[in-house]
């Protein structure tokens, strides 16, 4: 028989009991209620009471017991109110890092690698004659013992400097990046939660920093009327704010702290889902979110302009498809000699994980 059946939805991803399975439900929330312990612990709360994920032999008053006594949150002893602790902001950033990373298909191992080869510190494919100046590391001995005998025989074996085989290596760059998120109030508009994803994305990626790049940096710069930055820490506590969107503001920001950087391998990476409409001039604000005001246009393609002077890319990330949109983006990017990718919210953290990974940077002075 032909047709649909229906059935009640069952999540897959709900806990079966126990303190593990709770803790990952609960750091997911997190996300969700920007780092409220108490308002997380509620949700979990109803969640019980309809999916039943708790039982007699451990309840949610066990779970809340066992999160302070393995120091993932705190209670204020005056008006009992939760916090969660520097442990918990860090399993966020890790289980939002397995979240993402786990999701991309396996990659190379040409992490920031240039295409400069030579005297380096990461073995490439190629192969070549020794040359004179060549180190002694470079030298494949196995190899090279291999051309001997086959040169000259394995009776009486000759090593000369013609059997002589070297890897050729690749030079590991460093990379200063710069994380731009919108904050502005559509983030959340048109009932689609845009700000979760960019936060999670955010502390991904931080976290790939820290434990796999540990040379590179990142800074992050949310930006609405105004833009200011943010540390890693904050990250879990962000929220959209009743903003305009000032691209132009970020923008700035992010070039001058890119500046003060002594890589030489810099970029930006910008999440936005829609227009900038927002400029400040002296002390004031001027907006326009009908369409694209060209003042604020204008100032905004200037600044693309300036950090191509600045040999600062921008990767444009934008989550939406309106194609007014679409065409200011593509000119952005032109101006500026960047990259632009039309990303879902579900594929955001692969697009900028493999975009980040596979950085190609094309010279190391």
């Amino acid at each position: 028989m032909r047709g649909f059946h229906f059935s009640n939805f069952q999540p897959d991803d709900l806990p079966k009991g126990g303190f593990d399975e709770m803790l990952k439900l609960f750091t997911q929330l997190l996300n969700y209620t920007a780092g409220d312990a108490g308002e997380t612990l509620a949700w979990m709360n109803e969640l019980d009471k309809k999916y039943k994920f708790t039982n007699n032999d451990y309840g949610m008053g066990n779970f809340i017991d066992d999160l302070k006594e393995k120091g993932y949150i705190k209670e204020n002893p005056v008006n009992g109110d939760m916090r969660i602790t520097a442990k918990t902001e860090q399993t966020i950033r890790q289980s939002a890092l397995e979240e993402i990373f786990g999701k991309l298909k396996k990659a190379g191992r040409g992490n920031h690698n240039t295409n400069i080869s030579g005297i380096g510190e990461e073995k490439n494919a190629d192969r070549r004659e020794y040359t004179f100046g060549d180190s002694l590391d470079q030298i494949d001995m196995t190899a090279s013992i291999h051309n001997a005998q086959i040169n000259h025989g394995i009776g009486n074996f000759t090593l000369t400097e013609r059997d002589l085989e070297v890897e050729e290596k690749d030079f590991k760059t460093l990379t200063s990046t710069v994380l731009m998120i919108d904050i502005s109030h559509s983030m959340i508009l048109y009932g689609e939660d845009r700000i979760t994803p960019a936060k999670k994305v955010a502390m991904a990626l931080a976290e790939l920093i820290r434990t796999r790049y540990p040379k590179d940096t990142l800074d992050i710069v949310v930006f609405g009327n105004d833009a200011w930055p943010i540390t890693i820490k904050d990250l879990p506590y962000l929220q959209v704010g009743p903003y305009h969107t000032n691209t132009f503001a970020g923008l700035e920001l992010a070039a001058d702290l890119l500046r003060r950087r002594k890589t030489h391998n810099k970029q930006i990476f910008m999440i936005t889902d829609g227009k900038p409409t927002c400029l400040k001039e002296n002390g004031t604000y001027y907006k326009n979110s009908m369409g694209l005001d060209r003042k604020v246009v204008n100032k905004t393609l200037n600044m693309a302009a300036q950090c191509k002077r600045l040999n600062i890319p921008i990767t444009t990330f934008m989550i939406a498809q309106d194609p007014y949109l679409q065409q200011f983006v593509r000119e952005f990017t032109q101006i500026n000699g960047g990259r632009a990718f039309y990303s879902s919210l579900n594929g955001l953290g692969e697009y900028i994980f493999e975009d980040y990974i596979k950085n190609r940077r094309k010279t190391v002075r």
